[in-house]
């Protein structure tokens, strides 16, 4: 009876939320059956294949199969056959694959638009999506049983990234009439084709499921098991230490002569551990492209909140010795360096990554036409625009002239987020007695509130003349970017002042 009852809620509830959301989503399609814009059809398949790289490296980080840790150290040892106990996780898989497939195929519609037979070409986009998630979860399922397949996922994964390239360098020159041409060809062919591709994977995979290893599977478990404690604890600290601990445990890195000495080992410290990670380094590089993609597919808001959060994100790429310090101080007493100045040349690093990845995505922003001149006004003969640069002919002042201002916000933003870096480094783990917050929209801990703002707060503080000059688009930056500099340097030594 209670199966019933259960079956009941369920069903119930789904139908409440298809009532809920369903007349948005019916909306938001309608909006997209529209000839899509040229120029950003190249950029929104970039930005769709971007996501579809980091979909599938998620896959083959997560496992994909993984169970819970009483079920991977009695069940799955047990003589009891291997679907079924992967049963629940498979479904997890398939509901995963499927949500993901769907927000996929209404990415890749609303990139390609629907001049026609919009019907037919949502069904085609949905299938595409589709087909890429639950085959990509397919690929992921027969790498952890075979390394053959697995390197076929990171193939995949690398051809995602080199695809996104392409499409942008395609959407911004003579390709955009190939690209033009290609969202108004025939939609059907390629989702039969994407169908009959994932039925054949998703056939291979059922078949790989129980010859999986079991240790590939209790690996996946603690994996996972470690981001359900830190989801549940609130404490993504422990997660990443988990993940770098495990990085480096078997690895013997090699030994030279530094060619720093004194407290400035610190912050050469800092730079080989990053250097010893080359993967990570090219993956934080290549990420510097992603607003530029963003203001070419028509979203320049997204695009300002993917730069500075990345910066954010450079910043704290850098800060794992300021961790450490913050969670054993002895280590940094036998060093015989004050926390003061150890946090001073700590932030040396930090600052340096940031600087070169906000400055690359800023100028990039710059070079695809999403900070110009009071959007790219015209300027008189002779007129001074900002960086000093005077105008002849009365020409209108291009994008490109201004690269050479914009991304200086990057170096004059990066002491403020070197700082924020910092302050989220050494932040102590939730509090969960804190007092909660009722409100009409239901109760908010205020524990986890504090902990995600912390850092986050000094970092908007330390760069609000930059959010401000990028948000007005003023005739003359060097005002602006003086303000910055000295907002950055000042944070930053508040920051140390109040670091005793």
């Amino acid at each position: 009876m209670n199966r019933w009852q259960d079956r009941y809620t369920t069903l119930f509830g789904l139908l409440v939320l298809v009532a809920i959301v369903g007349q948005p989503v019916v909306s938001a399609l309608g909006s997209l059956a529209a000839h899509a814009e040229p120029a950003r059809i190249g950029p929104g398949l970039g930005l769709a294949a971007v996501a579809y790289a980091g979909y599938l490296a998620l896959v083959r980080a997560v496992g994909p199969v993984a169970l819970s840790a009483a079920d991977a150290s009695w069940r799955l040892l047990s003589p009891l056959p291997r679907r079924t106990v992967l049963g629940r996780t498979t479904a997890v898989m398939t509901a995963v694959a499927v949500l993901c497939g769907l927000a996929l195929g209404v990415v890749l519609l609303s990139a390609l638009g629907a001049p026609d037979h919009t019907l037919v070409r949502l069904a085609a986009a949905l299938v595409l999506g589709l087909g890429a998630t639950i085959g990509g979860m397919a690929l992921g399922v027969m790498g952890q049983s075979s390394p053959a397949w697995d390197g076929w996922l990171q193939a995949l994964t690398t051809a995602s990234v080199a695809a996104a390239i392409l499409l942008t360098v395609l959407g911004s020159g003579p390709g955009r009439t190939v690209l033009a041409s290609v969202a108004g060809a025939p939609s059907w062919p390629a989702a039969a084709l994407a169908a009959a591709v994932t039925a054949f994977l998703v056939r291979r995979a059922w078949r790989e499921q129980p010859r999986v290893p079991a240790r590939a599977i209790q690996a996946a478990s603690v994996r996972t098991g470690r981001v359900t404690q830190a989801a549940v604890a609130l404490d993504p600290g422990a997660l990443t230490w988990a993940a770098e601990d495990a990085h480096w445990r078997g690895r013997t890195p090699g030994s030279k002569v530094w060619p720093v000495t004194g407290a400035w080992v610190l912050g050469w410290q800092e730079l080989r551990r990053l250097g010893r990670r080359p993967v990570r380094v090219a993956v934080l590089g290549l990420s510097a492209g992603v607003p530029a993609l963003a203001v070419m597919a028509g979203a320049p808001g997204l695009a300002a909140v993917l730069a500075f959060a990345g910066g954010l994100a450079a910043a704290v790429s850098a800060t794992s010795g300021v961790r450490r310090d913050g969670d054993n101080p002895a280590l940094l007493r036998l060093l015989a360096v004050g926390r003061r100045r150890a946090l001073a040349v700590r932030a040396v690093p930090s600052a340096l990554v940031s600087a070169a990845w906000l400055a690359a995505a800023l100028g990039g922003m710059t070079a695809a036409s999403g900070l110009t001149v009071a959007g790219g006004m015209t300027v008189a003969s002779g007129m001074t625009i900002a960086g000093g640069m005077t105008v002849a002919g009365g020409m209108t002042a291009p994008s490109t002239l201004l690269a050479t201002v914009w991304w200086l916000f990057g170096p004059a933003c990066a002491p403020a987020l070197a700082a924020a870096a910092e302050r989220m480094a050494l932040r102590r783990p939730v509090d969960h007695s804190m007092p909660v917050i009722d409100t009409p929209g239901g109760a908010i801990p205020t524990g986890p509130l504090l902990w995600a703002a912390t850092g986050v707060d000094l970092a908007v503080l330390g760069i609000a003349p930059t959010l401000v000059a990028v948000a007005v688009q003023p005739a003359d930056l060097l005002p602006w970017l003086a303000a910055q500099a000295l907002t950055g340097l000042t944070v930053l030594g508040g920051h140390l002042w109040l670091r005793r």
